[in-house]
């Protein structure tokens, strides 16, 4: 999986700048809808850690997004954000653990069913029980921003604003550690296990301890992105933990690029974006974000985080012409 060049994050960089700002000039509606795309890049950049570096796809990585979220609401109201944020993402990696250590003993297209069959198990556990507030979902009380025994007070009018600037925070920090990750040993295994995973093994890697530590970090990071809807949206019910969920993180994955870490951020702004443009434009929303996102990938095979190298390529010229060109 390629981390971005010099170049790449610094045009991330500027991008992250240019959300900073936006409640400068965007209405307060735009300023939470971009937080909805960064909470989604989240969760889908959670997801890339298993699918882009270790190959292995799962329909069940929501349930950890849902598990996060709901920690929220379980946990005691009033609690600082530096206490809660941690615990959701301890609280999904504990489920992640045997989720994984079952999932792993299985490959392919059984994984994936296996996977799908764990997170719709923690799914009916919240819809079908008052554990979580019922099929219909629950309000929360937002953690408070505390550190150091300061409290900080955000006026209402402020609160678009001050948590579109945090889950830009939480995203640069997982962004940025991931990136550290895959340049460790840790990381260079991954990689080699998505190649050849029999080699890995030959080689004298545990591989099955090696994907199941990346299956709880996965988690871990869902469960961190679970936080930030629950905070973001005040709201949780049964439908973040539903296969449907996890199927949107592998299509942002997708649109943004499975080969690059941060194509699931370019996915997530894309796929935000073009649910919003959809439901403005028609009543038909899934029908138009399905032919569009077929596009991309018929078109765009890397994705969106392809489209700059292809772009370069095109501007090279080909050999057999460069050489007709010399004297």
């Amino acid at each position: 999986m390629i981390v971005a060049s010099r170049a790449g994050h610094a045009a991330l960089a500027l991008a992250a700048l240019a959300v900073a700002l936006m409640p400068l000039w965007a209405s307060g509606y735009h300023v939470q809808l971009a937080s909805t795309a960064l909470v989604a890049a989240m969760f889908a950049l959670s997801l890339q850690l298993l699918v882009g570096a270790a190959g292995m796809v799962s329909l069940g990585h929501a349930a950890f997004f849902g598990i996060g979220a709901y920690a929220v609401h379980l946990l005691p109201a009033g609690l600082s954000i530096l206490f809660t944020l941690p615990a959701s993402a301890l609280l999904a990696a504990a489920a992640a653990l045997p989720v994984g250590a079952l999932s792993l003993r299985t490959r392919g297209f059984f994984f994936l069913m296996t996977t799908l069959a764990f997170g719709q198990m923690l799914f009916f556990l919240f819809h079908d029980t008052p554990l979580g507030g019922g099929k219909d979902g629950v309000f929360v009380s937002r953690p408070a921003l505390e550190a150091f025994g300061f409290a900080f007070e955000v006026p209402r009018r402020s609160r678009p604003t001050v948590l579109l600037l945090l889950n830009l925070g939480v995203l640069a920090a997982m962004y940025a550690g991931l990136a550290a990750l895959m340049g460790t040993l840790f990381g260079h295994a991954l990689r080699g296990i998505r190649e050849n995973e029999d080699r890995m093994r030959a080689l004298g890697y545990d591989t099955r301890r090696v994907k199941l530590a990346a299956f709880v970090l996965a988690g871990a990071l869902a469960g961190v992105a679970g936080h930030m809807s629950a905070m973001t949206e005040a709201f949780v019910n049964p439908e973040l933990l539903g296969w449907h969920r996890s199927a949107e993180g592998l299509l942002m994955i997708l649109l943004g690029g499975l080969g690059a870490l941060h194509g699931p951020i370019l996915g997530a702004a894309a796929f935000v974006g073009l649910g919003e443009a959809a439901t403005l434009l028609t009543e038909r929303r899934r029908l138009v974000e399905g032919l569009v996102i077929l596009a991309v990938v018929l078109v765009l095979p890397r994705g969106l985080a392809g489209l700059r190298l292809g772009l370069l390529r095109r501007r090279e010229p080909a050999p057999v012409a460069a050489a007709a060109a010399e004297p």
